[in-house]
């Protein structure tokens, strides 16, 4: 089972600082312990420690809390997607490090993962618009395919297929959620038509 965690240990309370930071951070811990249903301005309100009015001040209804929910997902998945890829170096052991980190970020916030990609602004080609995920595919992508624009579309939806595939059974218990099946079915050089490694 996959054990990486991108969120806080222990939810906190808010007393002086940012608060709309605060609120996002009891966002995302209320929609990992009870799922997206029980998720409310005023909850996430009593468990800052604030009034609903207070909130008010940063997201005027609950769509907006869940676009920046929803936000927040997509930047903490691409923050994991760049380490990971920087750890395996370029070429394709950077791709395939973007693509096993996108399912373990799954793996490890399901609720914040399902959200977010019910959510989110989207792309003409699907993708999220503008969040350091998507760029991060679409760069690498580019790369592999020395420049040329259409393989690297096709590249960026299979890529994104098959993690987000994956992603989606092993959250809905379809295959188990195994480090190991993971790094064996996230593997670019067997699984697309990539140009010989230089």
């Amino acid at each position: 089972m996959v054990t990486v965690s991108t969120s806080p240990a222990t939810p906190r309370t808010y007393h002086h600082g940012d608060l709309r930071s605060a609120l996002i951070e009891q966002g995302i811990a209320l929609l990992e312990e009870a799922g997206a249903e029980a998720l409310s301005l005023r909850e996430v309100a009593r468990r800052v420690g604030v009034s609903a009015t207070a909130v008010y001040r940063h997201f005027p209804d609950k769509a907006a809390l869940v676009r920046a929910l929803a936000a927040e997902s997509l930047d903490r998945l691409g923050e994991a997607q760049r380490a990971a890829a920087q750890l395996a170096g370029g070429g394709r052991a950077g791709f395939t490090a973007l693509g096993r980190a996108y399912v373990r970020f799954a793996l490890a916030n399901p609720g914040l993962f399902r959200l977010a990609y019910a959510h989110e602004a989207t792309r003409h080609e699907g993708l999220p618009e503008g969040n350091l995920a998507a760029d991060l595919l679409r760069d690498k992508a580019r790369e592999l395919c020395g420049g040329d624009e259409a393989e690297a579309q096709r590249l960026v939806l299979q890529a994104w297929a098959v993690a987000h595939g994956l992603a989606m059974l092993m959250l809905d218990g379809r295959i188990p959620a195994e480090d190991v099946l993971i790094d064996r079915l996230i593997d670019a050089g067997a699984l697309f038509n990539l140009r010989p490694a230089s």
